[in-house]
């Protein structure tokens, strides 16, 4: 019996079929999670001597949500949202707002032109717009698909390859 990520997995796939789809999706997805770390760096929380942003907050919080609908995609997408939240937080520290809020815009409006072009390539809506948790489903199906690319997590392929049709 597939487990919920896998049949989350498997949904998504089905929205996601022509490859020009899929490679829209590789730098769209990526760049909006991306501009959202980034805004949310700005948003500084103490606890005591620690200072975290909000993009450390609510990375971790997906974190756990992706730890656990898969262990092993969750642990890579947690590696690359640490990169990430690094990144953010670098630069909010040597850039102002303004121009924070300029590579967000960037970023957001660039990252979704991208989804909705590779949506008109595939002649279907975004899987989002049928199912809000597609969302998050999003960043751990491109995870997958790099993981399998790396010989790791083969076995997802059977939630993603049945629904793709040649192009």
């Amino acid at each position: 019996m597939p487990t919920l990520f896998e049949r989350q997995l498997e949904t998504y796939s089905g929205y996601h079929r022509d490859h020009r789809n899929r490679a829209t999706h590789v730098v769209g997805i990526p760049a909006i999670v991306f501009s959202l770390l980034l805004v949310l760096s700005l948003w500084r929380v103490s606890l005591g001597t620690l200072s975290l942003s909000g993009a450390w907050i609510v990375g971790l919080l997906a974190a756990l949500g992706w730890i656990a609908l898969d262990r092993t995609v969750g642990l890579a997408m947690t590696a690359i949202v640490a990169v990430m939240a690094l990144a953010a937080d670098a630069i909010t520290a040597h850039a102002g707002q303004g121009t924070v809020w300029t590579l967000f815009a960037i970023l957001f409006a660039g990252g979704w032109a991208l989804q909705f072009l590779g949506h008109a390539f595939e002649g279907r809506r975004p899987a989002l717009m049928d199912n809000l948790f597609q969302a998050f489903i999003g960043p751990m199906f491109i995870m997958a698909e790099v993981l399998m690319a790396l010989g790791v997590r083969r076995d997802l392929s059977a939630y993603t390859d049945r629904e793709r049709r040649p192009t």
